[in-house]
């Protein structure tokens, strides 16, 4: 369906792009345990609402997102089993079904959740509780499986209009959120120091040697050279249990290489935008380089939990991880840049800074037009 309103099977087949469940698990086991998560998250959501009605942040947008990632679970499962989404809204003929079909009309918004929401968000965890208490035959009985499925549906309908929301508006959200993470083709956006003069602009390509030094106090320091001169202060780890935090710059540049945008190597070799006193200050300046540091401090912290994400290939990081890691920038021009470039940012300089932990000197080399950083021996 291509008209001015999504349909269920049209929707289906574009959420259908972004599964990473199929053959994973027991056969429906992984999207049915994800659909009932996510009714989980939207009680608890409601719950919080009604403890913390002044302090908590966000819900209306969260129960959006909330009833998208319901959808497209269950537009998965519907997927799986072969059968079309719109045929649980009562359709036989094969024919899709427009998302404003289903709410024709819907309620006033709400300040907080009506008592009837409450309830049915309980019916709604019932019926994907049946669901997932019957997994195991739901293929042999196809019949009764839709109409589990069709009761599910049902009772989201019913959610999303006592919660004033449009599923329709859900969905496209849905959709645009997995585009972000992960996209069918991946286009690299425009540099953001494109129509800047090339003297402040981020070095297209560089080369900078890294290596540990012990200094005479018996302490062990990093140093950084490019182009034969010294760059940066020498680092410490600053922590009482020693981590090599004291390579962590390796992520600056691969911020740099991969996002083309790092306020921090931007000062390090002198290529703040001045021609533009905004952006030299808003941009480049003090504040954002906090930020950055934030944004190193706050993936070290969790990278090294995980091996500095050793085992890890692109698409495979947390989307929630990553959504934490971008809302460090909000209000910044990288705020715009998408989640999977995050991502390859985050491995690039991951995969670097595993090499110096190993090796303890390297040589980092940028290539800003290729989005790549990449590291190796130092001679």
């Amino acid at each position: 369906m291509t008209g001015a309103s999504l349909g269920l099977n049209e929707y289906q087949t574009l959420a259908a792009r972004s599964d990473r469940t199929r053959n994973k698990g027991n056969g429906f086991d992984l999207p049915v345990l994800g659909l009932v998560g996510e009714v989980g998250s939207l009680l608890s959501e409601v719950k919080k609402r009604q403890r913390d009605k002044a302090a908590i942040i966000g819900y209306e947008q969260t129960v959006l997102e909330e009833l998208g990632d319901t959808l497209w679970y269950l537009a998965i499962i519907t997927e799986h089993a072969g059968i079309k989404l719109a045929s649980l809204a009562n359709d036989v003929s094969g024919a899709d079904v427009a998302f404003s079909a289903l709410q024709p009309q819907h309620s006033l918004p709400m300040n907080t959740p009506s008592v009837q929401f409450e309830k049915t968000l309980l019916r709604l965890a019932a019926a994907t509780g049946e669901l997932a208490a019957n997994i195991d035959g739901a293929q042999g009985d196809n019949g009764t499986f839709q109409t589990r499925l069709t009761s599910v549906l049902q009772h989201l309908v019913q959610a999303a209009n006592e919660a004033d929301v449009l599923l329709e508006e859900a969905a496209r959200a849905n959709l645009q959120k997995t585009e972000d993470r992960w996209p069918q083709e991946r286009v690299y956006p425009p540099l953001f120091d494109g129509q800047f003069p090339e003297d402040e602009q981020l070095p297209r390509s560089l080369e900078i040697d890294i290596f540990e030094r012990e200094a005479s106090n018996g302490k062990r320091y990093v140093l950084q050279s490019c182009r034969g001169l010294f760059i940066g202060d020498r680092l410490t780890d600053n922590i009482m249990q020693p981590d090599d935090y004291r390579f962590h710059d390796v992520f600056h540049y691969a911020y740099a290489a991969v996002l083309g945008w790092s306020p921090v190597t931007r000062a390090l070799l002198k290529r703040k935008r001045k021609s533009k006193a905004r952006v030299d200050e808003g941009e480049d300046g003090a504040r954002a380089a906090l930020i950055e540091e934030g944004v190193a401090t706050y993936v070290f912290g969790i990278a090294k939990d995980f091996d500095f994400f050793a085992d890890q290939r692109p698409g495979d990081l947390s989307l929630t991880f990553l959504k934490n890691v971008r809302q460090f920038v909000r209000g910044y021009e990288v705020h715009s840049s998408p989640l999977w470039l995050w991502e390859e940012a985050i491995l690039q300089g991951n995969h670097a800074f595993r090499f110096l932990r190993e090796s303890r000197r390297g040589r980092i080399k940028l290539d800003i037009e290729k989005r790549a950083l990449s590291i190796e021996e130092l001679p």
